[in-house]
């Protein structure tokens, strides 16, 4: 590369993996795209690739059309850096992702200085191929348990992104927008990732540490302050579990006071929407990680196998067994939240 990167082309690979998420993708793509206009000259070029060089389907069902195979691109860059940074772009089912071909070819990449990057659910393909290690990342909030539980030694956070040196993670969606402007005012100047934002008719640019999720108001729809606060607390305390009375106590409320709150504003006891909330994290570890079911109910709070599969029937008509049986069978699709039923406390 030259001395003044404003007059570099700057080259980005972007490996798709089968059941990758086509938002995430062209989020990171569009923006590429849109500062070579807005800059009129090529600052960015991108190659489309997959392990061998045939159309990859998306979760969305569209199949996309590569550039090149791995071999191929290696082949003809020889003993020179392939490309100045690579995106792996997943989506559902990473978990069970096993291609030793593709993790070794990740890794040569990075030995040759290449800048590693993951969409989406990518982290976890990195972490598998031993590319994260000392290094933060960033994962779709619905993964971001199974990851946490399977690789606890590597620091994952619920950011929109992650850029720590030369990674560059990503947790997915329109997210990714805002991670390749971030790359892009670094690179270019804020002046020109402003006009990208523009022309995406994005109004502000994100900064990482932004929340994934709608704030707890919006996806629940209440404001009592105290109600709020006692749900966070269940969120943050789900592998053991506070009792009720420190619940209450936390939030300045008396355990009778909290019950109330609960039901005349989401028709549930506390310990009934806590149990709940447990039982959602356990179907996510279900389908996003191999842990044993045995210390998969421990990791959500339960202190035996056997009770933790009698509640999780009640709620979903199924076993924990089951789940994952069905998750194999069914591709791994993100889990849909239960129907409500009544469920032991």
């Amino acid at each position: 590369m030259g001395q003044d990167p404003a007059f570099d082309t700057e080259t980005i690979g972007f490996l798709l993996i089968p059941q990758f998420s086509m938002i995430a993708f062209t989020s990171a793509v569009e923006p590429l795209r849109i500062a070579n206009r807005m800059a009129g000259k090529p600052l960015y070029r991108w190659t489309v690739l997959s392990k061998d060089g045939q159309a990859v389907k998306a979760s969305n069902g569209i199949s996309v059309g590569v550039d090149t195979s791995l071999a191929e691109l290696s082949r003809q860059s020889g003993l020179s850096k392939p490309l100045d940074m690579i995106f792996a772009c997943s989506g559902l089912g990473i978990e069970r992702y096993r291609d030793d071909e593709v993790f070794a070819w990740l890794r040569r990449a990075e030995r040759q200085g290449v800048g590693i990057g993951a969409l989406c659910t990518g982290s976890h393909l990195l972490a598998r191929a031993g590319l994260l290690g000392g290094y933060r990342c960033a994962i779709h909030w619905e993964n971001l348990p199974g990851f946490a539980e399977t690789f606890p030694e590597i620091p994952v956070s619920s950011d929109l992104f992650e850029v720590d040196r030369k990674r560059y993670t990503c947790s997915g969606g329109t997210a990714a927008i805002d991670m390749m402007m971030h790359l892009i005012a670094l690179r270019q100047g804020r002046d020109l990732a402003t006009k990208v934002s523009e022309q995406c008719l994005v109004d502000r640019i994100r900064s990482p540490h932004d929340r994934q999720r709608l704030p707890l108001r919006a996806r629940l729809g209440v404001h009592n302050p105290k109600l709020v606060s006692a749900i966070e607390l269940m969120e943050a305390n789900i592998a053991e579990p506070l009792p009720q009375e420190e619940l209450a106590a936390h939030v300045g409320l008396s355990r009778r006071q909290l019950e109330r709150l609960f039901r005349k504003q989401l028709g549930h006891s506390p310990a009934h929407y806590y149990l709940e909330l447990r039982l959602e994290r356990a179907q996510h570890l279900i389908n996003q990680s191999d842990l044993p079911i045995v210390d998969l109910a421990l990791a959500c709070g339960f202190v035996s196998a056997s009770h933790f599969s009698k509640c999780y029937r009640q709620l979903y008509g199924r076993s924990p067994r089951e789940e994952r049986a069905n998750a194999i069978l069914r591709g791994v699709p993100m889990p849909e939240r239960p129907v409500r039923q009544k469920v032991l406390a």
